[in-house]
Formats: structure tokens, sequence, C-alpha cells
């Protein structure tokens, strides 16, 4: 794992995309392909293909460097690899086998410099559709990004548990018995996620165990959609189907939690909505926010503050409570009289008390509430702690 994430023993993941950096992923569409000759739109697939390989390395290399422990690979790594009217085999394609080892050459680069790799099929893939024509083309879907993920190394490919149909129990069912149309590259690295509308954890536990699929869970998908299962137990119950690595998911809403609607995700990842149970546990967690690998950096550096609330006695004997992220540089500041106006004019002030909090929202909390405190009370804490 990477220096960076291993400060909070957690592999950030980045998905699909970037904001800032000029990596970009070529894509196409039908209406340009179908509208070709054959030979023609192979060659311009070809191009596509080969393109898409250099930017999975470019965003592998920025990975690798900024310390950004996972990458989730694009569906459409390979543009229209499925599509009914556009489908090919990469063997068809005038560089193919280019294509190939460009592909395990980010593999490669991915193992050197352990970074995980994975896909999330888009929504469309749904394997317990009662409609056969809608299962044959998630199957489909499901062993051309497995293929992918084998040359590169990936080890999850993710779906979602898909709709309900009016009887979950039923639906499960059929999901359980299309495992087996699945290859057995395609079988292993399935996996499965709650959502915000239809399966919560409990709902998917029993097939995980009973399947032996792993389930991504995603904590702001059973925020939105609860069941009987508090964070802390679905996080348990999650990381037990694993065989490797857990991998969860990460987002915050829009508009807060008291919002009109919380299931639409921001731009960036409030502190407050990373769990307290994951911080010092052995995982990947995929980054879920509008601006991408900046909010993957700003997270980054947010798990690695270590935040306090300390308390000062000044010279006149007074008390006074604050918070931190960097103590030392903090007292330094009160006692070169830049930190407070409080201080400032009953210097010197002395540290008399601190103690460690999992984040400045909290920091801040605990902050009022000490200083709430009656004097009397805060000297006990102060005493507490010698």
């Amino acid at each position: 794992m990477t220096e960076s994430a291993s400060i909070t023993g957690i592999r950030l993941g980045l998905c699909c995309i970037f904001l800032e950096q000029p990596i970009k992923f070529r894509n196409t569409t039908v209406k340009s392909i179908s509208g070709m000759n054959r030979d023609a739109a192979l060659v311009k697939l070809s191009g596509l293909c080969l393109a898409n390989a250099d930017a999975l390395l470019a965003s592998l290399q920025f990975c690798a460097e900024n310390g950004i422990g996972c990458f989730r690979i694009n569906s459409q790594i390979l543009p229209v690899k499925t599509h009914a009217d556009c489908r090919y085999d990469v063997s068809e394609l005038p560089d193919g086998d280019e294509i190939v080892r460009c592909f395990k050459a980010c593999g490669k680069f991915a193992r050197s410099h352990d970074l995980r790799t994975c896909f999330h099929p888009d929504q469309f893939v749904v394997l317990n559709s009662p409609r056969p024509e809608v299962v044959e083309r998630s199957i489909e879907e499901l062993e051309y990004q497995s293929e992918v993920a084998e040359w590169v190394g990936a080890d999850v490919v993710n779906i979602h548990g898909g709709g309900a149909y009016g009887d979950k129990t039923k639906a499960l069912d059929r999901f359980s018995a299309f495992l087996s149309r699945l290859s057995d590259r395609a079988r292993s690295r399935l996996t499965v996620e709650n959502d915000d509308v239809t399966y919560t954890p409990s709902d998917l536990l029993p097939v995980c165990r009973s399947e032996g699929i792993p389930l991504v869970y995603d904590v702001h998908h059973h925020r939105c959609n609860q069941d009987e299962l508090t964070v802390e137990e679905a996080t348990t119950q999650a990381i037990s189907t694993w065989n490797r690595e857990p991998m969860f998911h990460l987002s915050s809403p829009l508009e807060g939690w008291k919002g009109p609607k919380p299931k639409r995700h921001h731009d960036f990842i409030n502190i407050v909505d990373f769990p307290e149970c994951w911080r010092n546990l052995s995982l990947t967690v995929e980054v879920e926010a509008k601006a991408k690998e900046v909010a993957v950096l700003k997270l980054m550096k947010q798990l690695s503050q270590k935040w306090l609330v300390y308390i000062l006695r000044c010279a006149d004997g007074s008390l006074y409570t604050g918070i931190t992220n960097d103590l030392e540089r903090r007292i330094q500041q009160h006692n070169a009289g830049t930190a407070s106006r409080y201080t400032r004019s009953r210097l010197p002030a002395i540290l008399v008390y601190h103690e460690p909090q999992p984040n400045q929202s909290v920091s801040l909390k605990r902050e009022l509430e000490i200083k709430a405190l009656p004097r009397e009370a805060k000297e006990k804490l102060i005493q507490s702690a010698m």
C-alpha cells in the first residue's frame, strides 16, 4: 500500500475520470460506428482502444505518484464493445495484439506499484431481470469487462443487486441461478453492492454468504436505504464476505442529509461521513465524488490530520480551550501572540491538557463541551491526565 494511504490504513480509490488532470479517455457513438463500413469502423475502434490503454497507464502513474491506491476503470475502456450493432472481438481489430499488450503493461505497472484496479458495469447490467434478453446482455458485458480485468489484474467487477420486480426473494433467487452462466474469470471477480432504493446490506448478505460473493458496502446507500444493521454491524458483516482486501464505497449528499435529495452525490466528501469504524481497517474505499482526484486528495489529507482539543493555563491563572491539528505549532503561535486575542494579553500560556479527536467536526463539538464546564470540572479534567 502507498505511503499516503498507509497513514490511515485505508487505500483510497479514484473513479474513472479526472477533473483537473489532462488525462482523457476516448469514446465514440453507436451512430458513428454503425454508419461506417466494417473495416473502417474496426480501424477507428482500434485507435480508440490504444488511446485508452495509454490513458489508463497515465491514470495509474498519477495514482502512484499521489498516493491514490485504487483506480476504477471506465466500462467503455473498449468503446461500444458489446453493443448489438457494433460488437467486436479484440482479435478483429488491426492492432488487436498491441492493444492486449498495452493493457497487460498497465497491469504490470499496477502490480509493481501496489495499485488496485476494478470495474463497475453500468446500470443496464441486471443479472436478476425476468427478461432473458437483459440477462444475456448483462452476461456479455460482465464477460467483456472481466476479460479486460484479467489483462490488467483487476480483482473486482462490481454490480448492484438489480430490481425487486415485486418479490425480492424470487429476484435474488434468479440472481443466484444466473451466476452459473458466468465464466470462472467473471465469477471469481464478481461482487455485489447494496443500493439506495432496493437492496440493503441485510438483503444481500445471505446471497453473498451462500454464493461466495463479496459485498461492496456502500455506506451512503445504506444511510439512504436503511435496514436493521448499524454502520458498524454492516461493516463487520460485509468484511466477512471477502477473501481479499475488502472494497467499500463512500460519498456525501449534495445538499446535506437534511436536504431534499440526499441520494445525490456531492463534489467532495464531508469528513463526518467517513465512518469512524473504518479508520483502522485494511480497506479499499472508492471515493464517489464529482470532484474526482481533487476530492480524493482532499480526503486523503483530512484523514491524515490528527485533531486535538487542548487546554492552556495562562499567566493570570485562567484557562483557555482550543482545537488544532498541529499542537506544537499552535502553542508556539499562542506564545508569540498570534493565535488568540484572549491569550495574547495573558502570556506565557502553558499546555496543561490535550485529548485526541477523530476529526475537526468532533473536535469543535468537544471544545464547546469543555468551554461550558465550570472551572472545577476543567481542573478535574486536567488532573485526570497527569
